[in-house]
């Protein structure tokens, strides 16, 4: 579903991501995890076109990755949500609804914020809405296309326990009707337990890219370790 081979995000002489390949196929929860200025938004940016790559191939569903068939596959939540002003929290909804020729929108709309918490907020303007009600109000516009492919780039910052849980659930529910997650992220904890696969960044690096059952057998020395250990140690500056 998503291939990115060779990928190159180089800003003057500084490679901010070095020539890193990866897959993603259709049903997998992938963790992107690594400390903050490892890549991972750049990585996450590049893919969806909001970055202009320095060298490197990206496809999703076989198509380029700037392409308009590609585009109506993802959807993508920034790690800082950006939200409309002089819309409401339903028009904002109703106009990615609109873009997206989404049909009756309304009722999944309504699923959306209840389950967010946002029913009651739904006739507030953009700009007097809380940075975790942005977030929800990005979770939304995101899902309600119902994408193949969701990009998540911090997506439990600014959210409450609640909305969290509900994230983690709607996750799972995501991978069981075959679509394709990447959530970028420095919360650990946040992606052990939903991931099927964890990739970790380091410098522009992927230096693990397995189960995570796997890159503990091959990193942790047969220690009972959690991804949080596996983590440190890989990260760690020598």
């Amino acid at each position: 579903m998503l291939e990115v081979i060779g990928l190159i995000k180089r800003y003057e002489k500084q490679n901010a991501v070095n020539d890193i390949s990866f897959s993603l196929e259709g049903g997998e929860v992938v963790g992107l995890i690594g400390p903050n200025g490892a890549g991972k938004s750049t990585t996450m940016k590049c893919i969806v076109g909001l970055l202009r790559k320095t060298a490197g191939t990206i496809t999703l569903g076989g198509h380029d990755h700037l392409s308009v068939a590609a585009k109506k596959l993802f959807s993508y939540i920034p790690e800082t949500p950006h939200v409309y002003d002089l819309l409401t929290v339903k028009e904002h909804l109703q106009f990615i609804a609109q873009a997206y020729g989404v049909k009756e929108w309304k009722s999944k709309a309504e699923d959306l914020m209840h389950t967010y918490d946002l029913l009651d907020k739904q006739d507030k303007l953009g700009r007097d809405l809380s940075k975790g009600m942005r977030q929800k109000v990005s979770i939304c516009c995101a899902l309600l296309p119902d994408p193949e492919v969701l990009f998540f780039d911090e997506p439990m910052i600014g959210l409450d326990p609640k909305a969290i849980k509900n994230t983690k659930r709607i996750f799972s529910e995501l991978k069981a009707r075959g679509k394709t997650i990447l959530v970028s992220t420095h919360l650990i904890d946040s992606v052990e337990a939903i991931s099927d696969r964890i990739m970790i960044m380091k410098d522009g690096n992927i230096i693990g890219n397995d189960t995570l059952g796997n890159l503990k057998a091959a990193f942790s020395n047969g220690n009972e370790s959690s991804l949080e250990d596996l983590f440190l140690e890989l990260t760690k500056d020598e």
